[in-house]
Parts: structure tokens; sequence; C-alpha cells
């Protein structure tokens, strides 16, 4: 272990390390895999349906990288095992981890039963612990590991309807604290706490479901703009990467400035701007 040495975009660089990252068939997770492998890395891609995962390592096999597509369900605890020792089989080792795959949880609290917690808490929480504790020994081994848990902003910000979900992200950011401190100094642990990133999920969802919430969601930003996998993927890539030798047990937030402690002031001015704007565009129409 040392800090990082040589020129700043050597720093990184992820050359001759083998990373694995969950949830790559789509959205953050893919776009994860790509980045990685772009800068040298041989990526093992995890998720459960196979062919997105196939579709994400032929990708990158195509741009002249290496990948594995491992499919399981990673809720259960034997995956992380399989996942570890088709890795080792492989590419005889494992450097570093992303924790990508997440979802569910999201129902009013009115009809949430023990299905919607146990969904949330198995794949949010549950299965980055059992993945993180499968290939800490094997990065400690080999005495540099790093391990990106992505959290979301409802592990801090409140939103009605998603008390499963806000709670299993929540304790995923104590893991990683957790695990900072236990694994420490050989394994380096970080989490990315997302915003509203424009993901198949998203799309498919909140913003069909929801016409004009995309438009609201952009303007509370203050970057003014929705993410994109690619934001996360360098993030990740970052923590990752040996220009963040010296950073552990942290959560950095990846969302424009989203979730952000307001005034009770600028929250009124800028519930009225908004309401001003979409009031201006319905008498344009």
């Amino acid at each position: 272990m040392s800090g990082s040495t040589g020129g700043v975009l050597d720093a990184f660089r992820l050359d001759g390390r083998v990373a694995i990252v969950t949830g790559s068939g789509r959205g953050i997770g893919a776009e994860t895999a790509r980045v990685f492998a772009e800068v040298g890395a041989k990526v093992v891609c995890v998720a459960r349906t196979a062919e997105q995962i196939e579709a994400t390592v032929a990708g990158i096999e195509r741009a002249g990288g290496e990948g594995l597509a491992v499919a399981c369900d990673l809720t259960e605890a034997a995956s992380a095992d399989r996942v570890v020792e088709a890795t080792l089989e492989r590419f005889g080792g494992v450097d570093l981890l992303v924790n990508n795959a997440g979802g569910g949880g999201h129902v009013p609290t009115k009809y949430g039963g023990d299905e919607h917690f146990e969904a949330a808490i198995g794949l949010n929480f549950r299965a980055p612990f059992y993945l993180t504790r499968a290939v800490a020994p094997h990065m400690r081994a080999r005495g540099d590991g790093a391990v990106v848990n992505v959290s979301s902003g409802f592990s801090r910000a409140a939103n009605i309807g998603s008390i499963p979900y806000g709670g299993a992200k929540a304790a995923l950011e104590q893991m990683t604290r957790m695990m900072a401190m236990e694994f420490a100094p050989e394994v380096r642990v970080n989490a990315i706490r997302v915003g509203a990133v424009t993901t198949e999920n998203m799309r498919e969802n909140l913003l069909a479901r929801n016409p004009g919430i995309g438009e609201k969601l952009e303007a509370w930003t203050p970057r003014g703009r929705l993410g994109a996998p690619r934001d996360v993927a360098l993030a990740a890539l970052y923590l990752c990467s040996p220009a963040a030798d010296y950073v552990t047990a942290r959560i950095l937030p990846v969302d424009g400035g989203v979730v952000l402690e307001r005034s009770a002031t600028e929250i009124i001015e800028r519930s009225e701007r908004l309401a001003e704007e979409r009031a201006a565009g319905r008498g344009e129409a």
C-alpha cells in the first residue's frame, strides 16, 4: 500500500486490476463496467439476467478489453462464493468490487409488508454484505483492494412510500463505514450516494408514469439537469483508482446537489418559481 505515484492520468488507470461489478446488465452498472474496462481493468459482470451481462461483456471485448459474465441471484449467500470462485478461476484474483445492484422496496406505508422489506434488504443490503465478505480475504491477500457501494439519496432524504428502500440504503451506508474499519488498511470501502439518474429503470417507471416529473427534478437540482450513468461510473472509477488511495469510509454524493439541506425560505421561493414557470408554460400553450 502506498499513495498514488507517477503521472496524474496514470492515477486513474486500472491496468492489471480485476473488478467485479454487480447489476452490470444495464444502467449504472453496465456503464461502470465499460469505464473500468476502458482504463485497463478486467471486469466480471454480475446480474440475474444472463443476456444483459453477456451483452455488456461482448461490448467490452469488442473494444479490446477482457470480461466475464456470471448470472446469479446475489440475495443468496451461496451466490457470492460462486461469483468469487468464477473470478479467481478466470483471472486469478480480485482487486475491486462495485456493489451496484439495487432497487425495490417502494410501497405506500399502508400496504407495506414483509415481502417489501425482504426484497429491499435482500438486494440493497444483504447482497453487498455477502459479496464484500466473500471478496475481502482475497483483496487483503493481494494487499490493496477497493469496494464501492452504490447508495441512494433516499438514505438521507425523506420520501413518502419508500421506507423499506430508504432504510436498506441507510443500512448500506453504515455497513460501508463499518467494513472500512474492519478491513483496513488493505481494503478501502466507500459509497456513492446517487440522485436522480436517467437509467432505463427510471425512464420506464418514474418518467413514463409521471409526465413532467423530469423537468421538475431538473429545476429542483442545483446543477440544472438529471444525472447520467456515466456520472456515477466516473465517480466509482475515482474511488477504485490509485487517485483515491487515501479515501476510505466515505459517502460521496453524486446527485447534482439535489439532496441538500435547504432553508425554508429557499424551498418556498423555489416552489413558487416552479409554479410560475408552469403557469407561464400553460399560458404560451
